[in-house]
């Protein structure tokens, strides 16, 4: 049995952690061009990843020595502290440096939570249990875009960010039920900080790391310019994208998971990565508000297909005492992967919305790698698919 009382409240802290750093995703460029600093939105979603890549290596290699809850704790704990604070820093280095610091949560708790998850489910369900994680965590992910935009238009942009810091608060006290899984765990120490070479990232994990970043691409890019085009396009509420997209995701999540344990990892990221290509042609060539929402839906098909497949690779491929920095692996390449995304898009966008289509072929382009790699070059690495 996975649905244990641990299991769930992991699942339930998770949601709301997602629905509190997602919420005011969709609101930032506005609110970053009203401090003055419209030509700085790529550095939105860049400098979040950025801290979120530099803090992975210590979040894993803590994670497997102090324990999984207190990496859990101290991501949640900085969302819910900038969440607070994003309403009084009112300057354009201000808001730059609060998003640099706010990475730090999603630099650790996902970790954190990771690899709790292997602690406490069995291998061969592994796929599912994390399907479910990241069903719950999307829900999480779908609800807060939304509900963040709402609450800046019916009420004002400070609402939402107290809300959102709210959600980290509840998600921190849900974390109070939880027990550790660490078996050996090490009291803290500040030597626990100074990481060798070799703890930066784990090499059996090399494969799902480099179709992870090649995927994230294409949201980085997603989080830089879709609230700008959704205007563009007649959607009142920014968050409308995200939402579709999540939902999208939480309807395959689940079976791909399932599939990826019976029928492996590989097959369902080929799948994963044809359906992706498509969202992103649909997505860069949009014309109306419905055929955005329709490429939301397609790409969160692939999401659905994608994530909790390269999770559950990436945790069959990690040694079992290392676990932590396998996951921190995985999830630096992630943040690489959405923050050369975000980059890229910031620097073609230019506030025109010409340059939309482009950039998303462009995201195209490293899916298509990520297909061919899985196709033609993982027979030359050193891993068995």
């Amino acid at each position: 049995m996975i649905y244990t009382r641990q299991f769930v409240l992991l699942c339930t802290s998770s949601f709301l952690f997602f629905a509190s750093f997602n919420m005011i995703i969709p609101e930032l460029p506005a609110f970053l061009t009203s401090l003055g600093g419209a030509d700085y939105k790529g550095l939105i979603i860049s400098l979040f990843t950025l801290t979120a890549l530099i803090s992975r290596p210590f979040s894993g290699k803590l994670a497997d020595t102090i324990g999984r809850i207190p990496v859990i704790y101290m991501g949640v704990i900085m969302s819910f502290v900038c969440g607070l604070l994003y309403p009084f820093l009112l300057s354009i280095s201000g808001f730059l440096f609060l998003r640099f610091m706010h990475g730090f949560s999603t630099g650790f708790t996902p970790t954190g939570t990771s690899a709790y998850v292997a602690d406490v489910i069995p291998a061969a369900r592994r796929g599912e249990a994390l399907g479910m994680l990241g069903l719950i965590s999307n829900i999480g992910t779908a609800i807060g875009p939304a509900l963040g935009s709402e609450l800046a238009r019916q009420f004002s942009v400070n609402t939402m960010f107290y809300v959102a810091s709210g959600f980290a608060l509840l998600s921190m006290l849900l974390l109070l039920r939880l027990r550790e899984t660490l078996e050996a765990k090490q009291p803290f120490r500040w030597q626990l900080l100074q990481i060798k070479s070799d703890e930066i990232w784990e090499p059996l994990v090399f494969a799902p790391s480099l179709v992870m970043a090649m995927c994230l691409f294409a949201y980085g890019v997603i989080l830089t310019v879709i609230p700008d085009f959704s205007q563009h396009l007649g959607l009142e509420n920014k968050g409308w994208f995200f939402t579709f997209y999540t939902l999208s995701s939480l309807i395959i999540r689940l079976l791909a998971g399932k599939l990826s344990d019976v029928y492996g990892r590989v097959i369902v990221l080929k799948w994963a990565l044809l359906t992706l290509l498509l969202a992103l042609y649909w997505i860069g060539f949009a014309s109306s508000g419905f055929q955005l929402l329709v490429g939301a839906g397609i790409f969160g098909l692939a999401v659905g297909m994608y994530s909790p497949t390269l999770f559950a690779w990436v945790v069959d491929l990690s040694p079992k005492a290392a676990v932590g920095r396998g996951m921190a692996t995985v999830y630096m390449a992630l943040e690489f992967g959405i923050g050369m995304g975000a980059i890229t898009a910031g620097w073609l966008y230019q506030n025109n919305i010409q340059n939309i289509a482009p950039i998303f072929l462009i995201a195209m382009g490293l899916g298509a790698i990520a297909l061919g790699f899985l196709q033609f070059g993982l027979k030359y690495t050193l891993l068995k698919a």
